[in-house]
């Protein structure tokens, strides 16, 4: 805020990376020290599939989850990285649907990531290219991180439906079921939204996007920069 120079903003980001992953030496148990680092550098690949659901073996060939769910617990328990958790139905209670054995994991931090994935100073200054760079992987980062800071759920999760269909939060508020559809920019295409609203008809469905807030047949599109007033949006449409 003093400077107005964003180059500042990723040299002290790169130093609480830095800060970050020497506090792994310091506080982690000594074998699963190696095992952390590996997830942790492999976290922006595993968010430029297409597919996000976590996979060790892109953390390093030949892992197993055996061997690595204890990093991976570490990184999540010390507030690191955010699980985001396979449900394969629509319908109260989520946790009943839930896969326990397919997730994806997000960063602890929008900023930090984009950092990380060496995405340029000057790209956060373009309010619609910020949001195209990395297949999408910072508009989902950005939404989830508003959404567990509104406190909207204990749990969130996504949903999927084979390789065809996936929604990418969903979670439940006041006794129902609110998927969530994160699109970057102004392209708004959601099929799988309209799949999982045609299979479970959830009373609200929210989009959101860089397009301004507006209701629809059966969802409401609510910008990018209102997620963090998800719960009010959600409250008057009871």
């Amino acid at each position: 805020m003093d400077t107005k120079d964003f180059s500042e903003v990723t040299r002290v980001q790169r130093r609480l990376l830095l800060a970050y992953e020497n506090d792994f030496s310091k506080h982690a148990p000594t074998a699963v020290i190696p095992k952390i680092h590996h997830i942790w550098s492999s976290i922006p690949s595993q968010l430029a599939k297409e597919n996000k659901k976590f996979v060790y073996g892109l953390a390093k060939e030949g892992a197993r989850a055996r061997e690595y769910e204890d990093a991976l617990l570490w990184l999540k328990d010390s507030g690191m990285v955010r699980r985001v958790g396979l449900v394969s139905g629509g319908r109260l209670p989520l946790k009943a649907y839930e896969d326990l054995k397919a997730f994806k994991i997000y960063f602890l931090d929008v900023g930090l990531l984009r950092t990380m994935c060496e995405v340029e100073d000057k790209i956060i200054l373009d309010s619609v290219a910020v949001f195209k760079e990395f297949m999408g992987a910072l508009t989902e980062q950005f939404v989830l991180q508003e959404l567990q800071a509104a406190q909207i759920a204990a749990n969130i999760y996504y949903w999927s439906e084979g390789a065809a269909s996936e929604v990418d939060f969903i979670f439940s508020y006041n006794n129902r079921i609110i998927p969530v559809e994160a699109k970057a920019g102004l392209i708004v295409h959601a099929q799988s939204l309209k799949v999982f609203c045609r299979k479970y008809a959830p009373e609200t469905a929210i989009r959101t996007s860089l397009k301004d807030f507006r209701r629809e047949e059966y969802l409401i599109n609510l910008p990018l920069y209102q997620i963090w007033n998800i719960k009010q949006v959600l409250d008057d449409d009871i």
